[in-house]
Formats: structure tokens, sequence, C-alpha cells
């Protein structure tokens, strides 16, 4: 499995999901821990919010995890069968090994989008 978690900054997990360019992946190691295996920094053109569709670089995850977005970008994941999980955890790697572990995260910020 892979998880990406939507980072501007590419040190906390940042909203805006639709519009993030940035994104760091992790898989889990033969012990379950998260490891970093890519960062996408793709361009403006790029972002969800204005793709027109076919194939993209965040295809090749499983679950996105962000702080915020809208119903529409979950739905354009799910229709690329990726599960998208808002939270208001700020770190990416305690949010990946939360994900591989099975483990909730905490709900997202009521002002993230």
């Amino acid at each position: 499995m892979r998880v990406a978690v939507t980072s501007q900054n590419f040190r906390t997990i940042t909203g805006h999901a639709g519009k993030t360019r940035r994104f760091i992946i992790y898989e889990a190691d033969e012990f379950g821990q998260p490891r970093e295996v890519e960062r996408l920094d793709l361009p403006k053109e790029m972002s969800m919010h204005v793709w027109p569709g076919g194939p993209h670089p965040i295809d090749v995850v499983d679950v996105l995890v962000t702080a915020g977005c809208g119903e529409g970008f979950v739905r354009k994941m799910a229709a690329r069968n990726i599960r998208v999980i808002r939270t208001s955890e700020t770190d990416p790697v305690a949010a990946a090994w939360a994900v591989f572990a099975g483990e909730p995260l905490p709900p997202p910020d009521a002002a993230a989008h």
C-alpha cells in the first residue's frame, strides 16, 4: 500500500488538497513502519483542481491524507480508486504510521478546506 500526504512545505500536512501540488509518498517497510519513497512536486497545471482527467502521478497511491478538501476532491480521488482521509494531524510520518497500522486519525479542523 502507498500513502500520500498533501504537504506544500514537505514538512507538515497541509489542506486545500485540490490545489496542492506537493505530496510525500510513503510505503510500509518490512516492520510496518512508514518509509518515504517519493516526493511529488508538480507544476500548477497538474493540481487536481485544474487537471482535465487521464493518468496522473498521484495514481500510484491507495490512500491520500490531507488537512482539508471538498467533496468534489473526494469524488475525484474515489474515481481513481484512492481513499481520502481528512485529519488535523500535522505530522506526515505519524499520519502514514496510523494508516499502515489501521488506526484512526484525529478528525480535521472545521476551518481546513
